[in-house]
């Protein structure tokens, strides 16, 4: 059997799958991985990407932040790809548990799915740092400069910046939908990011599935690594 029919197999057999997924799963809608630094980057932003999205930049130098922020992590117009709606779909029929991602896009739930866990929160969410009043994307894209509340405080964006820590009720969610999963399928990420690619250490199955398109830290301990596009593995569960 192939890789593909082996996972098609499994999914078939199981209800009770868990998604783990990174950036490879959004950059298939056309959201860029941040990291990434084109021939563009350095005439543009005078810092490294890590250290513009860390809390101490934010802090110390609020408009670079959010005129990085707004260029480069936002994407407003981005659709749910294959992989996304078939996650969904799986969901739908029972099959599929929770989608687990590292990705702050939101696109999961646009594609319809329910029971997602954003390990490093959503652009989708904002709130006041003085009074704590929520605000939507647009709040964010519309301002000039630093978006202000009503009440004057500043509107900060509900991502998990450097040197922030997770969410610990996300991440202890998180740990029990893996640590009870069948199959545990891992998408789109080099599990390199920790402390969220320490999770599937939690994981006590033995059909562990990465797909990628390139090697992961995990390769040697996974039971199937199907290295392809994610979209395209997913594409026949639509």
């Amino acid at each position: 059997m192939t890789p593909r029919e082996i996972l098609k197999q499994w999914i078939e057999e199981s209800d009770n799958i868990v998604f783990f997924g990174g950036a490879g799963v959004s950059t298939e809608s056309g959201i860029p991985d941040f990291r990434s630094q084109d021939g563009l980057y350095s005439q543009e932003y005078d810092y490294p990407p890590e250290t513009i999205v860390s809390h101490s930049f934010y802090i110390k130098r609020p408009e670079e932040f959010f005129r990085f922020y707004k260029n480069k992590m936002i994407a407003p117009d981005a659709k749910p790809n294959a992989a996304h709606m078939a996650l969904a779909g799986l969901e739908r029929q029972g099959k599929l548990k929770a989608v687990i991602t590292q990705n702050i896009d939101g696109l999961h739930q646009t594609a319809g799915s329910r029971e997602v866990l954003e390990l490093h929160g959503s652009v989708r969410r904002n709130y006041c740092t003085r009074c704590g009043a929520f605000y939507g994307i647009e709040a964010v894209l519309e301002a000039e400069g630093v978006p202000r509340c009503s009440c004057g405080g500043s509107i900060k964006p509900d991502v998990v910046l450097y040197e922030e820590g997770l969410d610990q009720k996300v991440l202890q969610k998180a740990v029990s939908y893996i640590r009870n999963a069948d199959v545990l399928i891992i998408g789109g990420t080099s599990l390199a990011v920790y402390p969220a690619a320490g999770l599937i250490d939690y994981y006590e199955g033995n059909k562990l599935v990465l797909i990628n398109k390139s090697d992961t830290a995990r390769d040697a301990h996974a039971d199937l690594v199907i290295r392809e596009p994610i979209g395209q593995v997913f594409a026949e569960y639509l």
